[in-house]
């Protein structure tokens, strides 16, 4: 690990000064690579398949599952990333005093950012591309469930980059999948710039808790979607199934539904229908507080269902009074992730988005798009839950820290 870290840092120099051209023509190397790679990045991936068939639930073999389509996606990512502007050298302020002193406020690469993360293949390049054309040196430990697919995917990463005249010490993967390893990157001050943990909540805690380096707190998303008494009830059925069923496994994925009383009769019905009864494969498991079981079956709802990011075909259901008893649970169960209003209410939208207090808070739309390629920033290295640095989906420009840069003639104080 530390002659790892120490090849890390003594490339910061070489990848922060690249120039956009040479970063970009690197990423598109690196997505050729992924193409060409594909076989072998399948075999690995085939073979991490069969070692988590039994152990993990089905919705988490559909996170750590590739295909042909999946690659082409994220080799589409990197090439995506390739067409943003480089967020290096931007000029985020800049005065002249009144004796002629420049001050520029100049946006730079953190440095050496290691990424912590799970069972989500894609995740790999997406770090890995975002890193290098954020000018910083990416090093990666994923888990133990897509070791093999990951291992594969830096191999034709590195391959990439080698290609294209960089240095393949831009990316690096932890060979060691123990906890050790984990611990010790939260520990290397000496060599890690930041720390990125991309996973569920006891991994995100543990960073959090135990690091010494900096750390940015990403990704559990207990995420809410209110139905307030004026929607449009099949709009806010065509949003709850989209937000619970499209992929329950990843964090943009409602796991509670606020309901307003004044139309639980009616709406009920139309969920269970929509959500349980019309879906032979996957039906959603219900599990309700005792206003809505009186109107509807399902399991009742327990103590902790309603702090809990399921990850799965679940979805805790509430019946609230008014927007703003929606609002107080929010901000009691919420993780800070994305939240959702379905109305026509101009007055409950109005209170809805300035009190909730999240990274991402939508009106009459699915939590689903909190996503950093959905709000444009080509793929992302983490939904942000803190305030600072970063908030809400990670892209270039928050892979940048700033330094400022003066200029003078002779100028002495």
């Amino acid at each position: 690990m530390e002659r790892m870290l120490q090849k890390a840092v003594s490339a910061k120099s070489a990848v922060a000064t690249l120039t956009t051209e040479q970063k970009n023509k690197a990423l598109a190397a690196m997505a050729d690579a992924l193409i060409e790679n594909t076989e072998a990045i399948l075999a690995a991936n085939k073979l991490d398949l069969d070692k988590a068939k039994g152990t993990v639930s089905d919705v988490m073999l559909d996170r750590l599952m590739l295909s042909p389509e999946r690659i082409c996606g994220m080799a589409d990512g990197i090439r995506e990333v390739a067409t943003l502007p480089d967020p290096v050298g931007r000029i985020l302020e800049s005065h002249t005093r009144a004796d002629g002193l420049l001050i520029e406020k100049t946006a730079v690469p953190i440095g050496v950012i290691a990424i912590i993360y799970e069972s989500r293949p894609n995740v790999t390049s997406d770090a890995a591309a975002l890193a290098l054309k954020s000018g910083n040196v990416c090093v990666l430990r994923g888990g133990k469930e897509a070791f093999r697919s990951a291992g594969a995917i830096v191999d034709a990463l590195r391959t990439g980059l080698r290609k294209a005249g960089v240095t393949e010490d831009a990316v690096h993967l932890v060979q060691d999948i123990t906890r050790e390893s984990a611990n010790q990157l939260m520990k290397a001050d000496k060599y890690v710039d930041l720390l990125i943990p991309r996973g569920g909540a006891g991994l995100i805690n543990a960073c959090v808790q135990n690091a010494t380096v900096p750390c940015i707190a990403t990704g559990t998303g207990i995420c809410h979607l209110y139905i307030e008494k004026s929607a449009d009830i099949d709009t806010a059925l065509s949003i709850i199934e989209n937000a619970k069923t499209s992929r329950p496994s990843v964090c943009n994925a409602a796991e509670v539904l606020l309901l307003d009383k004044a139309i639980a009769p009616t709406f009920l019905p139309l969920l269970k229908a929509k959500l349980v009864d019309e879906r032979a494969e996957h039906p959603v498991e219900l599990r309700l507080d005792e206003t809505a079981a009186s109107i509807i079956d399902g399991t009742s709802a327990g103590e902790v269902d309603f702090d809990t990011e399921f990850l799965d075909y679940i979805l805790a259901v509430r019946c609230v009074e008014d927007t703003d008893e929606a609002i107080r649970h929010i901000a009691a169960h919420s993780t800070g992730h994305s939240e959702a209003i379905v109305s026509k209410d101009s007055t409950a939208i109005a209170a809805f988005t300035a009190k909730v207090d999240s990274a991402a808070v939508y009106v009459n739309a699915s939590t689903r798009f909190t996503d950093g390629g959905e709000f444009g920033l080509g793929c992302e290295m983490g939904i942000s839950t803190q305030k600072l640095h970063a908030r809400g989906p990670m892209g270039l420009r928050e892979l940048c820290t700033y330094k400022y840069i003066i200029r003078g003639n002779g100028h002495i104080r």
